[in-house]
């Protein structure tokens, strides 16, 4: 099996720690668009799979030589100063939308799993999945925000995280919708500080970037959890970006057996089901309006 990473940022490092130290694929190819930054983390993969005795190859790629990959990981980012204190994922889709798109159009047709990473996510997966036509493009950042959901939401009502159980579903940013009428704890029906939660939701994230400069570890491990789901390694439910009627995509739960996708939209309350209609119309509205000559 091999995985193709695109992108050699904070994420593909994280990523391509985490496929050769789990060992389950054969071959992790990377491309960047920097070469330099590209054979940099081919060299450190390498040095890990001597120094862990990891049976996975690592080797330098180009996009266009990728298609046999089983899967690829999207995440590459423009060069570009966010200088946005709100809505800061969404800060990044003009810079990032035509490098998308290029790699896109240099896939069209791929055949394979593709996760993308690069915010907005919701927005891009989007973009790749209708330019590429490839039929199986997958967008992380809900599983990382029901994680921190779990995490914050156990915290609080002080009990373990494998207690909680909801979900944060919609865009991965400001309108994120947090499923708080159907989350349970111990089986069930919890009573959700929603703005304590929603407060620290967005405080994480910053707190990040603050500490280490860009986060990585928390979209690493969902992408490795989309794609030992997608590619049928593992039987689950997670949270990932996935195209909903009328075309947009955005974060809802997953069921996959055996790699087959299952779609499981959580029971929303009157509120819950208003914010999803706000969010679904923002990505909309925001699509719509990209320069379609990128």
């Amino acid at each position: 099996m091999k995985i193709g990473l695109l992108g050699a940022g904070a994420v593909g490092q994280s990523v391509g720690a985490l496929l050769v130290g789990s060992g389950w694929c054969d071959e992790v190819r990377v491309a960047s668009g920097s070469e330099v930054s590209a054979r940099g983390l081919v060299t450190d993969l390498e040095d890990l799979t001597q120094v862990t005795r990891s049976p996975v190859r690592v080797a330098l790629a180009a996009p266009d030589t990728m298609r046999d990959c089983d899967a690829l990981v999207l995440s590459p980012r423009a060069k570009f100063t966010n200088t946005a204190t709100r809505d800061v994922r969404m800060a990044g889709l003009t810079a990032n939308a035509p490098l998308i798109a290029a790699l896109a159009r240099q896939l069209t047709g791929y055949p394979g799993v593709a996760v993308m990473v690069t915010n907005p996510v919701d927005i891009l997966t989007r973009l790749f999945a209708e330019v590429s036509g490839c039929p199986r493009v997958l967008g992380v950042g809900a599983a990382t925000d029901t994680a921190r959901y779990h995490l914050t939401l156990a915290r609080l009502l002080r009990v373990p995280t494998g207690a909680v159980q909801g979900h944060v579903i919609g865009e991965h940013g400001d309108a994120a919708v947090i499923c708080a009428s159907t989350t349970t704890v111990h089986g069930r029906l919890a009573p959700v500080p929603v703005q304590r939660v929603r407060d620290e939701l967005a405080a994480r994230p910053r707190r990040i970037s603050a500490g280490i400069g860009r986060t990585r570890s928390g979209p690493a491990g969902a992408v490795l959890t989309a794609l030992t789901h997608a590619l049928g390694l593992t039987d689950g439910v997670t949270e990932l970006s996935t195209r909903q009627d009328g075309g947009v995509w955005l974060g809802m739960p997953v069921a996959y057996t055996a790699g087959t996708p299952t779609l499981c939209p959580p029971p929303l309350d009157a509120s819950e089901a208003a914010q999803l209609a706000a969010s679904t119309e923002k990505l909309h509205t925001a699509y719509h309006q990209l320069d379609k000559e990128i």
